[in-house]
């Protein structure tokens, strides 16, 4: 991957959505939500605080999130669509 995020954002690759209703009708794009769960693939090195020390991140790369559902900005690298969005736009991590 090409994108490395700055400061305290990452970068996220949604999950895909569902094509089909559970009763099997295909929605259209006009329809469908926009995703709040993807994955981590990059993470920058965290926010700088007021008295110059950094703060950590606490998501790291492979993370499962779920984040809020109009943050950040899409970015397109070849066939792949990422999110990048900052650390405090993620609601949670998804452990197993």
């Amino acid at each position: 991957m090409k994108l490395k995020p700055l400061g305290d954002r990452i970068v996220v690759k949604a999950a895909k959505n569902e094509e089909k209703t559970k009763g099997g009708l295909v929605l259209p794009d006009t329809v469908k939500e926009k995703p709040v769960e993807g994955e981590v693939v990059a993470v920058g090195t965290g926010r700088v605080l007021d008295n110059g020390t950094r703060q950590p991140m606490e998501v790291k790369v492979g993370d499962k999130v779920i984040y809020s559902k109009y943050s950040g900005t899409e970015v397109k690298l070849g066939d792949e669509s990422y999110l990048v969005i900052g650390e405090r736009d993620v609601l949670a991590i998804v452990e197993k």
